[in-house]
């Protein structure tokens, strides 16, 4: 196999975009396919990462922290690609211009040094229902809304700059 698109999801809104990503560098001819991570038994066997999470409280899930802690090894002698989802898109007025500064903070809280050649943060699916009841009311207040925020185009732009790096080496 050519590329892991590995994954870890809260709610499937990572695993879709995962999936999305995998189909559109298979089409470009690589091997790809999308894969939770906590289902990797050799992550030896992939000669590139596209590696992405949830993000719950500026941090990746625990399945993609530990992944990327127990195969440091392995990445770090092949390309890497990383991707958060989280809810920027989702939020209006001054918390808006706020959900960038969160990317730094993400990435300081991988594990280890991890070399990676871009990150992405997309927004992805909110819901009530995946808010307890106080959460939804300070959603609310900081002015989200709920909805499908994935920019599906800003996707596919993303996997043809990956499938076109790996195509030049």
């Amino acid at each position: 196999m050519d590329v892991l698109v590995g994954y870890a999801t809260a709610h499937g809104s990572t695993r879709e975009i995962a999936e999305r990503l995998a189909t559109r560098l298979s089409e470009t001819g690589l091997k790809a396919e999308a894969r939770a991570v906590e289902t990797v038994d050799d992550a030896d066997a992939y000669r590139a990462f596209v590696l992405g999470s949830a993000v719950h409280g500026q941090t990746w899930l625990d399945p993609a922290r530990d992944f990327v802690r127990d195969n440091l090894d392995v990445l770090g002698s092949r390309p890497v690609w990383i991707f958060s989802v989280g809810m920027p898109a989702a939020l209006r007025g001054p918390w808006k211009r706020l959900a960038p500064k969160e990317i730094p903070l993400i990435v300081e809280r991988l594990p280890g040094d991890l070399s990676y050649r871009g990150h992405q943060l997309f927004s992805g699916v909110i819901s009530r229902a995946q808010l307890p009841r106080a959460g939804r009311i300070l959603f609310r207040l900081v002015g989200g809304r709920f909805g499908d925020y994935r920019d599906w185009a800003a996707i596919d732009g993303w996997a043809s700059e990956i499938a076109d790096e790996l195509a030049r080496g």
